[in-house]
């Protein structure tokens, strides 16, 4: 029977979220319903609310859901009602790089998580009065009290953790960490630098710290934030306003340049000046968007040192592995993904979206009460 429930909708690009009943589609055999505990608010919600990306809308996005599993599709065989579970993004499980251990790279990841609105076979998730809705945002549309989830969305964590806490590892954390663990890896002695401090840097910074690397470097403009990243460990900061990145980096470094540049803001101009910092046999990961089609212009003669420049979608991580290893680290306090998070009431998700624009809470979470 389809499932009535409460939804955070955008109707158009550039309209403010609106609360609003729709309803949930039966399950297909693949599928769960998940009641929702809380959901992590990401830049990638706004620049699809904004109408920047082509989802249909109106829709309903979030793509950070955490929550209690209620139901299941009759072949779904990994959770089962009363699961606790973090949602991320969804993937194809058939092509080449999922059955290589690399989702995130799915040959049909766009139209599955990002732009499709529909499951694979073009059905709609979610509807409103008889209308279909923009939905199955990564596998989820976690912005709702109740979600019609993707079996490959779900992840399995540990009932004792509690749900809000861990939200935000479905996507922003597992970016930011699987920057630096999966592509970086850290040698001993290494350094590593983050450019800009927000969820997904200050994500790297304490996935770096947990590392080999002995110098680690957050680079913002905001005092506040580079106040947390020493917090969080980072050994050296840099004010982005007042001090060059590359004389910086070379003072910290001996004049050697950075073994590896986690580059987060989106700014081409940054994203050179990080390639410009690297040392001999660096790499620099570009984690930050900015819009389609934008290029950035490089010194190729700079480049043969042997300096890499890899671009990264969500990590590169394996969620079932990765995400419960994160949890784990959660749990025994080694690291405080808490810093990061303000909580807000579901119903104040306009507020919740004008704080992390205005840069007064890093990451916000939304909360559906217990």
């Amino acid at each position: 029977m389809s499932l009535i429930t409460r939804a955070a909708v955008v109707e158009s690009g550039g309209a403010p979220f609106t609360l609003s009943e729709v309803v949930l589609d039966d399950p297909a055999p693949h599928e769960a319903v998940v009641r929702l505990v809380a959901a992590g608010l990401c830049h990638t919600d706004l620049s699809v609310a904004s109408g920047g990306l082509p989802f249909p809308l109106p829709g309903v996005l979030g793509h950070e859901g955490a929550g209690v599993v209620e139901a299941v599709g009759p072949a779904v065989t990994g959770v089962a009602p009363g699961d606790h579970v973090v949602l991320s993004f969804t993937s194809c499980g058939a092509c080449r790089e999922c059955h290589g251990g690399h989702p995130a790279y799915c040959a049909s990841w766009l139209p599955l998580n990002l732009l499709g609105g529909r499951r694979a076979d073009g059905t709609a998730t979610v509807s409103r009065d008889g209308v279909p809705l923009g939905g199955h945002f990564f596998g989820q549309s976690s912005f709702a009290e109740r979600a019609l989830v993707d079996e490959r969305s779900l992840v399995k964590v540990d009932p004792e953790v509690p749900l809000a806490s861990i939200a935000p590892l479905g996507c922003g954390v597992q970016t930011g960490v699987g920057a630096v663990w999966n592509v970086l890896k850290p040698s001993a002695g290494g350094t590593v630098v983050v450019l800009g401090a927000g969820a997904v840097g200050l994500s790297a910074v304490m996935a770096a710290v947990l590392s080999p690397a002995t110098t680690v470097v957050a680079v913002d403009r905001v005092a506040e934030r580079l106040d947390l990243a020493k917090e969080l460990g980072a050994t050296h900061t840099v004010d982005a306003g007042e001090a060059d990145l590359g004389a910086a980096v070379a003072e910290i470094t001996g004049g050697r340049g950075a073994d590896g540049i986690v580059e987060t803001t989106g700014s081409v101009a940054v994203l050179r000046q990080g390639v410009d910092a690297l040392a001999a046999r660096g790499t620099l990961v570009v984690v930050g968007a900015p819009p389609f089609g934008t290029e950035v212009a490089l010194d190729v003669n700079g480049l043969l040192s042997g300096k890499r420049i890899v671009g990264l979608t969500l990590g590169d991580s394996e969620t079932q592995t990765f995400i419960p290893a994160l949890v784990q680290l959660v749990k025994e306090g080694r690291f405080p993904l808490h810093r990061l998070v303000g909580t807000y009431p579901f119903q104040d998700i306009d507020r919740a979206v004008r704080d992390m624009t205005e840069g007064r809470t890093v990451k916000p979470v939304l909360t559906f009460g217990d």
